[in-house]
């Protein structure tokens, strides 16, 4: 019964690369604050999900924290005014997702007063309902900080019996990305006391702090703050090996449970819920300081950038505004990403803003970015299959996209993919398997929705004929009824006489 308790001890997981971190460069300086810039482009939809509506206008003058956006269901997420300032427009601008699009943006131009709206922490966290505590995070704007942007509400609510860890992965499995482990450095007590509130909000019993072996700094920072909260009954701080991607979700609770997260299933189907760290510590930010999610942790690094180093950035600062902040760029930079070199977005401008899932900017020179190889035939090696953390078939996934043969592909466990770029890093013939796999994902988005328009659509029809129908017989019905009216004559001049009598009504108005 213990390995379904997660930390009691630790697992391995299938698949995984043994890579160079690279991330030490970018821990020598301690986490610093950029200048203000300019302007900040604050995206309206920063989270898996809708836009709210913006309640905003240009001209109009905002204070810090005051909502730029209203907050809907639990995948409507509020965005927030990073700073106190003038809105300057809503119009389109550069973003890292889709690659080489724009998404829409409130321009913000900063006064420099930096002055906060009024805020309303939540008093006595430790005695409110999940449910409060939820609704708090929600109109906070909380989004996961991991990267996926999924927004935290959706995640803690629900009907989850039997909930009982809240894990928070500090697990950094990407090469040159360090922003967590900063956090976790610099900011230990937020950290797990963010936890606790996120346990309290999910009915959990205990947290656990999971890291990578080679963290023997963080670890020591954890178990202090840890001891000065009194909280080592019920916070468990664990080491992981340190094989990507042990960072992926379902990698880091297989990893502290023994368990698999079952196909079609969620975490919470283990009895756990997975938060990243700064997710957590932005939690308790909001829940304690009344503080909603407007900046984050960005690590800007690689050998393209003059000083590498982890930046509490402001949602919305241009990437080229942090880089100029680490020292500019250095050398010829040929590639600049958003993310790790593994699983990152390449971005084709570096006037894209910061959102609540940047965690890296990573430069990298000729040096790092070898020569792109032809494309030549699968020769059935077998490498992918071995280093695959989700036990898929990456080979067959590619030939059955390469062949439209998407819902086969989904036969075959393609949704369960994490993209984490083992497979391609491997294959001898440089086939670009993530690409293959990105699009067939997205492809069984589409029929997924076409199928949900199509049976609404079918809803809607059936619905208008039964409407169309039922009124059609009340029609029928009672012109059946005039008619037998009609056949008894005591009736029928009842029906003649209030006809004349409505004529004179209408004649003297």
């Amino acid at each position: 019964m213990d390995d379904l308790l997660p930390g009691d001890r630790i697992h391995g997981f299938p698949g995984g690369l043994k890579l160079e971190h690279h991330k030490a460069v970018a821990c020598e300086r301690p986490v610093a604050r950029p200048p203000m810039p300019e302007r900040l482009f604050i995206q309206v939809v920063q989270h898996q999900g809708e836009s709210g509506r913006i309640v905003v206008e240009p001209g109009e003058w905002v204070a810090k924290g005051q909502a730029l956006t209203a907050a809907g269901d639990d995948f409507i997420v509020p965005e927030h005014t990073p700073s106190s300032g003038t809105i300057e427009a809503i119009t389109d601008h550069p973003a890292a997702f889709p690659p080489g699009g724009t998404q829409q943006a409130i321009v913000l131009v900063p006064d420099g007063r930096d002055e906060w709206t009024e805020r309303n922490p939540l008093s006595d966290w430790r005695n409110a309902s999940g449910t409060a505590i939820v609704d708090h995070l929600h109109r906070a704007g909380m989004a996961g900080l991991g990267g996926a942007m999924f927004p935290t509400a959706a995640k803690l609510r629900g009907d989850w019996p039997g909930i009982h860890s809240v894990i928070l992965n500090g697990a950094e499995c990407e090469p040159w990305i360090a922003c967590d482990e900063m956090l976790m450095r610099e900011r230990p007590r937020d950290v797990i006391e963010g936890g606790l509130i996120l346990a309290r909000a999910a009915g959990a019993e205990r947290v656990v702090i999971a890291i990578e072996d080679r963290m023997g700094a963080v670890e020591a920072k954890l178990r202090e703050a840890r001891r000065e909260l009194d909280a080592e009954r019920n916070v468990r701080i664990r080491k992981v090996f340190t094989v990507y991607p042990e960072g992926g979700e379902r990698q880091i609770i297989q990893a502290l449970t023994g368990r698999e997260v079952p196909h079609d299933g969620l975490p919470q189907d283990l009895g756990v819920i997975v938060h990243n760290v700064g997710t957590a510590a932005t939690a308790r930010d909001a829940v304690v300081e009344g503080r909603p999610l407007i900046e984050r942790i960005v690590t800007v690094t690689g050998p393209g950038i003059a000083e590498p180093r982890n930046l509490l950035a402001l949602v919305g600062t241009p990437f080229n505004h942090l880089v100029e902040t680490a020292g500019g760029y250095r050398g010829e930079v040929t590639r600049l990403i958003l993310g790790g070199p593994m699983s990152g977005t390449a971005l084709a401008s570096d006037e894209i803003p910061v959102t609540k899932g940047s965690n890296c900017v990573l430069a990298l020179t000729d040096n790092e970015t070898a020569p792109t190889q032809p494309t030549l035939p699968c020769i059935n090696c077998g490498e992918c299959v071995r280093v695959c953390p989700a036990r898929l078939l990456p080979q067959t996934l590619f030939r059955l996209i390469e062949a439209e043969n998407y819902d086969a592909a989904a036969d075959y466990d393609l949704p369960d993919c994490i993209e984490c770029g083992c497979c391609a890093a491997v294959c001898p013939s440089h086939i670009p398997l993530v690409d293959y796999y990105k699009h067939g994902k997205d492809e069984l988005t589409r029929r997924r929705l076409d199928r949900r328009r199509a049976a609404l659509a079918k809803r809607r029809y059936e619905a208008r004929e039964e409407r169309l129908r039922r009124e059609k017989e009340e029609r029928q019905a009672r012109r059946k009824e005039r008619e037998e009216k009609l056949k008894r004559p005591e009736e029928a001049q009842d029906e003649i006489q209030a006809a004349i009598e409505r004529a004179k009504r209408n004649k003297k108005t």
